[in-house]
């Protein structure tokens, strides 16, 4: 048998690892590769033969990856990514004007696109592609040159920078507000809440919420949504009482369609940030974009001091 000169396993079988790794799913993976769960466990299997180390701990509920696992996906990742810009750029023939940026449903349908007209409108030689997605695993993939981060400013493989920080309160629609005019933040667990599951574990949720706050409470009930943006079109239809991130119901409660409900408020543990690769330098398109997105945000920031 002939050796491979760099010592790897097949480039094919590395490639169904990675789907495999950035999913933590061997069966998304092989929706992505259109192939069946089997043949990705075996070619994951044929991998951990070679190496001779377990890549995943498999169990009942899923996949995680072994700290073996954990390495290897880091740099298949940056050398995916790398290659992908590459040929990206001899495609288009001119990468230099084009940029993409991923971030959740809520903070691009509330805070990034209405404000992005004005980008557009100064920079109409540049193309913007946006992905937005919950599962901040879709931020790894190799086409995302910037993002927009809700945590704590640490992310492997990426320069972070502050944007702003939040506050979280309760809203609801004015009508349901009228209707429970007495609530208090000590009876505010009593009324119908709107949850949220969101894919990234940093954002809280009612029960955190309420912790924070120093409101003991029972199990919570209430309707549980995928999407931040749904939860608060429930509260705008008087269904019940959300968590309002500051930063994207604002213009809501501007707008009178939503309104605080009682005075509590809490600071929101993480903040917004904005993350580049650390390993590949920004296009010029990516560094216009960047710069405009820290204006914005001190404009924003001087704004609330």
């Amino acid at each position: 048998m002939v050796r491979r000169y760099y010592d790897l396993p097949s480039l094919t079988a590395l490639a169904v690892f990675e789907a495999a790794a950035r999913h933590l799913s061997f069966k998304l993976a092989a929706g992505e590769l259109n192939v069946t769960p089997g043949a990705v466990s075996k070619q994951i299997k044929a991998i951990e033969d070679d190496l001779g180390a377990p890549l995943f701990t498999r169990s009942g509920t899923g996949v995680t990856l072994t700290p073996a696992g954990e390495d290897l996906y880091g740099v298949l990742a940056r050398g995916f990514s790398n290659a992908a810009e590459v040929v990206r750029g001899i495609k288009r023939g001119n990468r230099a004007r084009t940029v993409t940026i991923a971030c959740s449903d809520a903070f691009a349908t509330l805070w990034l696109i209405p404000r992005m007209q004005e980008f557009w409108r100064k920079h109409e030689d540049i193309d913007v592609d946006h992905l937005i997605s919950d599962n901040p695993r879709d931020y790894r993939r190799a086409e995302v040159d910037l993002r927009i981060r809700y945590g704590f400013g640490a992310w492997p493989d990426e320069c972070a920078e502050l944007l702003f920080g939040d506050i979280i309160y309760p809203v609801c629609s004015p009508n349901f507000a009228t209707l429970h005019c007495e609530t208090t933040t000590a009876t505010l667990a009593e009324r119908p809440l709107l949850h949220v599951d969101w894919v990234d574990p940093d954002w809280p949720g009612w029960s955190e919420f309420l912790r924070r706050a120093g409101i003991a409470h029972d199990a919570l009930q209430g309707r549980r949504f995928g999407k931040f943006s749904v939860a608060l079109q429930a509260a705008q239809a008087g269904r019940g009482v959300a968590m309002g991130w500051h930063r994207l119901v604002q213009n809501l409660i501007e707008e009178k369609r939503l309104v605080r409900f009682t005075d509590l408020e809490i600071s929101a543990p993480g903040a917004y940030y904005l993350t580049w690769n650390d390993n590949r330098p920004l296009s010029p398109a990516g560094t216009h974009l960047r710069q405009w997105l820290r204006q914005v945000a001190a404009t924003e920031r001087g704004a609330s001091d």
